[in-house]
């Protein structure tokens, strides 16, 4: 996935930012495509069942329709849509910033929704603000994907120790091979940015070492030929 979006930046306008700027250009306007899928795909199979089979329980009736209108938002990627799940509308669906104080699984899961709304909105501030008060106890997948997502709003904000940390933090919870590669790839290419070779060497040789099952091993040894020069 980071060599995906390397690939998408324009040479001409990379070459007049500084590492540190060209990074967070990388990483502003949106979360990474495949840690959205991993929270969709299970967050969505998991606990909307859930919520869909409490009827009786209002937050979780609410959180059903919120959690379509996301769905929806992702369809369409517009920021009308992204608002809607945010904020509700007039015509009885509430939204996830509402349910963020409900209590419970409800209450927590609209943190992260709300996190990652605001995080296709561009408002990196707000994401980061939800985001960290989603409690990532829990699934082995959802919550490394939520620290990996995390992880790239930090560095969208120029936060990029703190993205480091967070980053490596969510391939350790993770352990697997197909969010760990990704996070610490990552991790790795914001160590660059900062001029720490060393460092970032040591994240791609962990790759290497660890994930070779991974869709990211066959592209690994070209990140450690890079810090290696």
């Amino acid at each position: 996935m980071a060599q995906k979006n390397k690939k998408q930046g324009a040479p001409e306008v990379v070459e007049t930012l500084s590492k540190n700027e060209a990074f967070v250009l990388k990483y502003k306007n949106a979360i990474i495509a495949a840690v959205v899928v991993v929270i969709l795909a299970i967050v969505g199979g998991i606990y909307w069942k859930e919520h869909k089979a409490s009827v009786q329980a209002k937050a979780s009736t609410e959180m059903a329709k919120a959690q379509e209108a996301f769905a929806q938002a992702m369809q369409t990627n517009t920021q009308d849509a992204f608002q809607l799940a945010l904020n509700g509308d007039s015509l009885g669906h509430t939204g996830f910033l509402a349910l963020a104080n409900a209590s419970g699984k409800a209450g927590n899961l609209a943190n992260l929704y709300a996190g990652l709304c605001y995080a296709h909105l561009g408002q990196m501030e707000d994401a980061a603000k939800y985001l960290e008060k989603f409690d990532q106890k829990g699934d082995q997948m959802v919550s490394p994907a939520v620290l990996g997502a995390l992880g790239n709003v930090y560095a969208s904000l120029d936060h990029l120790d703190k993205a480091v940390s967070t980053l490596k933090k969510a391939a350790e919870k993770a352990d697997n091979n197909a969010l760990s590669p990704q996070f610490l790839i990552q991790a790795g290419e914001i160590l660059e940015s900062q001029g720490q070779k060393s460092e970032a060497l040591k994240l791609y040789q962990q790759v290497k070492d660890k994930y070779f099952q991974s869709a990211q091993y066959q592209l690994i040894d070209e990140y450690i030929e890079r810090v290696s020069e």
